[in-house]
């Protein structure tokens, strides 16, 4: 029974780490269903330290994702309002993108939402749109490393959790 449980929990993860493309929280997904797995699993038990230590990549992806993005656009120039701009069109165009491209237009809308945004943003501040423009693609390719690093973080962690099913 435990191996049925493990190759569940393992396809389940595989399936949560592809929702990267999605542009949703696939990281705190694959922690819940890490802990769903042991709550169902009478004969194996996850150990505190190994919760905290995903907990703490989750939040460090996270962290890393907007950091990196609001970095991006700080070294391009964007003020403080260009870089909410950003971060609020990232949001929006990962929500207006996901329908299109079978999903994968989140990543698209994302990484295109932060320029969107920061532009707007800057041009709303009555920058010259060479400015505004320079810190719009910084927001852009610090929303596009971002994402890298958070689906790196992610695969630290889908191969972390087949350690743990499979160890």
């Amino acid at each position: 029974m435990i191996t049925f449980f493990s190759v569940t929990a393992a396809l389940l993860i595989c399936l949560a780490f592809a929702t990267h493309l999605l542009g949703l929280p696939a990281n705190w997904i694959i922690l819940a269903l890490l802990w769903g797995w042991d709550v169902f699993n009478p004969e194996v038990s996850v150990p505190l330290p190994t919760y905290v230590m995903f907990a703490v990549a989750c939040l460090v992806g996270e962290g890393v994702e907007f950091g990196l993005q609001a970095a991006g656009a700080k070294k391009y120039g964007a003020s403080r309002s260009g870089n909410w701009g950003a971060i609020a069109g990232a949001i929006f165009g990962a929500i207006f993108g996901a329908p299109f491209f079978f999903g994968l237009g989140a990543l698209i809308g994302a990484v295109g939402g932060a320029y969107a945004g920061c532009l707007g943003a800057e041009l709303l501040r009555k920058r010259p749109l060479h400015e505004a423009r320079q810190a719009a693609w910084g927001a852009m390719v610090g929303k596009a490393l971002g994402l890298a690093v958070k689906i790196g973080i992610g695969i630290i962690l889908l191969f972390k959790s087949f350690g743990i099913l499979f160890g």
